[in-house]
């Protein structure tokens, strides 16, 4: 009896083994397909080939591509860039790499041995060929570029050519997983897919214009609106009903993030115009001077933050990110100081003639640029970008926070900050107040009013500096630039109330909002006159803006 059952385990144990040695010799096969590689002696002698062997060998890296070995790939792109080069060469049938064209002796492809190319001929490309050979050559880019440009140059090549990849799906997800620049691997992304929605499975299209729409972006709405001249759309209930779902999520969005978009660019604006027009209001409230030199000074700020830029990649290059943050307290006094030497030398003699000082400010801006024309130059000045001024974050859409403008932001808030600080806190600003408030009985209590007026027209002139240190990463810094932001600064400080920073900044962000949503419509010339107009109409019934310095006589 235990004999039989012991009988009965041995034939069944040798009919499992059976089994399974039938099932691995099944398997191999295709284990082994799948692993391999691409055959290079065999590809360096179709390269060689006439045309129709050329063209097989670049379909057969095409094909290979999603399983290849990535040093496959390199030999193989090596062998298509000498190709579109023309520093292949053919004898018979050995391929040989040159250096450069028309080299006398290269190395032999397949064996990597010097090799004489006198005699050897040079393959020409046909269009189809060419066409394979830069669609290879983009495929191997993206998979195997050593940096970040050319593996996004190879993207721009296959997706140009998405149609004639067999496998395009397996390149793209290989190229996704190995990718670590994060712009790169969402643009992979979106190649992929970009790819399903030409795959003939309606479900898979189905699919991929929902993950579109949850990626909303202006590329992607027109890759959405332009699948209406499918003819599945008109055939496929299911797939129109998708396809009109996901235009209407993208066009949501994409109005989302435009309008976000301007609400951002408008308070960047907003900010530059704050800084700029803070110190004149100052001057103005102050003094009762047209200061049109206001513009000259937000110039001297800038070049002194170039000045500060040169200095430190000349004396400390390892820190030259840090110089924008370095050049807040120069330009600040760089600007102060030109002012209170035009205040001394020109302008304390002339308080009392209006006409006369708005002249005499504007001399002072005509010769601060010319003298900045002589010493620099009239062309644009180059500055570095630092790190935390380079580039944004994607937020929404096609909304992106730049840091540059969020630096001008957070610039301007901390300005603010240190102004109200300065004119409520301390005795220079109490001065300053009584002054405004009243000339005569200030002097009488003893305060020196001309020491005042001096001091205070150099915090307005620094003030403006700072703004010029703010413009650096974002407008053109040159001699000229003043000239842009002197009229709208006048106008911020005409509708906010003359001598009022709280009135200033609630008309820089009025003007500028204004300015900016307007623009797209109608254009930047048109969006100032109506800008203009409106601020008119406004003052016609407010003379005094929308906030009054109070004053006592």
């Amino acid at each position: 009896m235990i004999g039989a059952v012991l009988q009965a385990a041995l034939c069944a144990g040798r009919a499992f083994a059976t089994r399974f040695a039938l099932g691995l010799a099944l398997l191999l096969p295709a284990a082994q397909a799948q692993a391999a590689g691409i055959d290079r002696a065999a590809l360096a002698k179709s390269v060689c080939g006439d045309a129709a062997a050329l063209g097989r060998g670049a379909e057969e890296i095409i094909r290979s591509a999603a399983t290849a070995s990535t040093g496959d790939l390199v030999f193989a792109g090596e062998l298509l860039r000498a190709l579109s080069e023309r520093r292949l060469a053919c004898n018979g049938d050995t391929a040989i790499l040159l250096e450069r064209a028309g080299a006398t002796q290269g190395r032999d492809a397949a064996t990597g041995a010097t090799t004489p190319a006198a005699g050897a001929r040079s393959p020409v490309l046909g269009l189809r060929q060419r066409g394979l050979a830069e669609t290879g050559s983009g495929i191997v880019a993206l998979l195997t570029g050593a940096t970040v440009e050319a593996r996004a140059a190879g993207l721009a090549t296959l997706e140009r050519r998405l149609g004639t990849v067999p496998d395009a799906d397996a390149v793209l997800e290989r190229a996704r997983a190995a990718e670590t620049e994060a712009g790169l691997r969402a643009a992979i992304a979106q190649a992929m897919q970009a790819a399903a929605l030409n795959a003939p499975d309606p479900a898979r299209r189905r699919a991929a214009i929902g993950a579109i729409a949850d990626a909303p972006s202006s590329a992607a709405l027109s890759r959405l609106v332009s699948l209406r001249a499918d003819p599945a759309y008109a055939a496929d209930p299911a797939f129109k009903a998708a396809l009109d779902a996901g235009i209407g999520r993208v066009e949501r969005a994409v109005a989302i993030g435009n309008g976000l978009a301007l609400a951002y660019n408008s308070l960047s604006f907003a900010s530059i115009l704050f800084m700029a027009a803070a110190g004149l209001s100052i001057i103005f409230g102050l003094m009762g001077v047209i200061n049109l030199a206001q513009g000259e000074f937000i110039m001297v700020g800038a070049y002194a933050a170039y000045g500060v830029q040169e200095a430190f990649r000349r004396l400390a290059p390892g820190l030259v990110d840090l110089y924008l943050l370095a050049a807040i307290p120069v330009a600040f006094l760089a600007a102060a100081c030109v002012g209170i030497a035009a205040e001394a030398l020109i302008l304390r003699h002339l308080y009392r003639r209006p006409l006369m000082s708005l002249l005499a400010t504007w001399a002072v801006s005509l010769f601060l640029i010319n003298l900045v024309r002589v010493a620099f130059g009239s062309q644009n000045l180059q500055f570095l970008m630092p790190s935390y001024v380079s580039g944004g974050v994607p937020l929404y859409a096609d909304f992106i926070v730049t840091w540059n403008r969020l630096f001008a932001i957070a610039f301007a808030a901390v300005t603010l900050a240190a102004t109200l600080l300065i004119l409520r806190r301390t005795p220079l600003g109490l001065d300053i107040r009584a002054v405004t408030q009243n000339r005569d009985m200030a002097g009488a209590l003893g305060i020196r009013t001309r020491r005042v007026d001096r001091l205070a027209f150099g915090f307005g002139s620094g003030l403006a500096g700072l703004a010029g240190v703010a413009l650096c990463p974002i407008y053109s810094v040159n001699p000229g630039m003043g000239a842009n932001f002197i009229v709208d600064s006048f106008m911020v400080v005409v509708l906010g109330g003359v001598g009022t920073v709280v009135g200033t900044l609630v008309a820089a962000l009025g003007i500028g909002g204004a300015n900016v949503l307007i623009e797209p419509f109608y254009g930047a010339v048109a969006a100032k006159v109506i800008v203009l107009v409106g601020i008119i109409v406004f003052l016609q019934r407010r003379p005094e803006g929308l906030f009054a310095a109070r004053r006592r006589r």
